[in-house]
């Protein structure tokens, strides 16, 4: 029998996993494929902020982890378009309800700061 995961040991394999998934650019690239498939520098230009390495090194680990395909087409130059795999459409309704949350709850989140800092 295959012992149950536990993310609070150490050595516990889904903290890569949540590792991935708690980053902030995965985030914002897996919101962006869950609707479509997106090419490289369509996400660059969306995901203000985002430098081309980060974006390319974020792109392989979500593949590594199963999350996202990426298809090359044959054209002069090479299209590569970025998507959601089963594996990764799994998670669109968990960074739903995450992204929902932030954005209904930003307001609290920048006063709550704003109380903090000026009480240090």
């Amino acid at each position: 029998m295959m012992k149950a995961p536990n993310p609070y040991s150490a050595k516990c394999a889904t903290r890569v996993v949540l590792d991935r998934v708690a980053d902030k650019w995965a985030v914002l690239i897996l919101g962006l494929l869950k609707d479509r498939p997106v090419r490289f520098n369509r996400l660059r230009r969306d995901i203000e902020g985002i430098s081309q390495k980060m974006l390319s090194q974020t792109l392989k680990n979500l593949q590594r982890d199963g999350l996202v395909q990426r298809t090359a087409y044959p054209t002069v130059p090479v299209t590569v378009e970025y998507s959601l795999t089963p594996l990764g459409k799994t998670l669109t309704e968990t960074f739903d309800a995450l992204r929902r949350w932030a954005e209904t709850h930003i307001d609290e989140v920048v006063a709550a700061q704003r109380r903090y800092d000026e009480a240090a």
